[in-house]
């Protein structure tokens, strides 16, 4: 962490004013200063396009203006932190959602309209997706943790079921999928099992660092950048989280101090995954700093 003598939150502030979008700088303030919620969704909204989904680099591996799955989910979870996660917004989100979804009624990771613009080669375009939980898991979990009910929903929560139940051999980010829908589902002993054997999956298949000290010697999942690890407050943004129950007290502790640590000296967060593009590095960075921030705080740790 910068040695500057100013506090993180100070420090991170002063990124953020330095390098961000207006959306993250709009966040940002909401979140820490007491910002309005008003000018967070009128930020957002200049990224939504006619079909009720989300596009413009909303995320910022997938370049170009047409609306995709991970731009809109990205958009949900920016109404979920706002608490504006409900009526015509959603509904209009919904039915953009059963337009890309494909015949399992679940969302692709990416609908082919991103052919032809730009998007990061791990994230390749094909003609007839598949249904993927990286995609489906997080918005079926966020839509259920704010009580939305749609049609959508219904046949997306059988598949994330299915998928979840079924996840053998898998890799970090779908992990993380896998929580945040297992998180906000209301079949809640359903979902205490579930998680339970996920955390025996992670901790077998070393899907985790568990003592940032020895990093290194964690292994990388395929595809991923080198040195691209997973700790455990990735799984467990928040104490309520199931993936809680995967770690002790002192493995928890341990992956915070590391967090806290990771703070650079400009007062922003590193982008661990693969950098393809100087733009993308340049966006993700704040997001993920105010991820950073958040899951701190959420944790008791001091800010100011």
């Amino acid at each position: 962490m910068a040695g500057t003598g100013a506090s993180p939150l100070a420090q991170a502030e002063q990124f953020i004013w330095l390098t961000a979008r207006v959306l993250e700088q709009r966040r940002f303030a909401h979140l820490f200063l007491r910002g309005s919620a008003d000018a967070v969704e009128t930020a957002l909204a200049a990224y939504r396009n006619e079909d009720g989904g989300y596009g413009h680099a909303l995320e910022p591996d997938l370049r170009g203006p047409v609306s995709q799955p991970l731009h809109t989910a990205h958009a949900l979870s920016v109404l979920d932190s706002i608490d504006r996660c409900g009526g015509l917004r959603v509904e209009r989100i919904c039915r953009y959602l059963t337009d890309v979804s494909t015949k399992e009624g679940a969302l692709p990771a990416l609908h082919p309209s991103q052919r032809g613009y730009p998007a990061a080669p791990f994230i390749p375009v094909v003609d007839d997706p598949p249904a993927e939980l990286l995609a489906t898991g997080p918005v079926a979990g966020l839509l259920h943790r704010n009580q939305v009910w749609h049609a959508w929903l219904f046949r997306a929560t059988d598949f994330c079921w299915a998928a979840v139940e079924a996840l053998e051999q898998s890799h970090p980010y779908e992990i993380e999928a896998a929580v945040a829908f297992l998180d906000g589902v209301p079949d809640r002993a359903r979902a205490e099992s579930a998680a339970e054997r996920l955390g025996r999956l992670v901790r077998e298949q070393r899907l985790v660092v568990l003592d940032p000290g020895r990093r290194s010697e964690y292994p990388v999942s395929p595809g991923y950048a080198p040195g691209e690890h997973h700790f455990p407050y990735d799984y467990a943004r928040t104490p309520g989280s199931l993936a809680r129950r995967w770690f002790t007290a002192d493995e928890l502790e341990s992956a915070l101090d590391h967090l806290a640590a990771e703070q650079q000296e400009d007062g922003g967060w590193p982008v661990d995954w693969r950098q393809w593009a100087p733009g993308t590095a340049l966006e993700g960075r704040p997001i993920v700093t105010l991820r950073a921030l958040q899951t701190l705080r959420a944790y008791g740790r001091a800010l100011r």
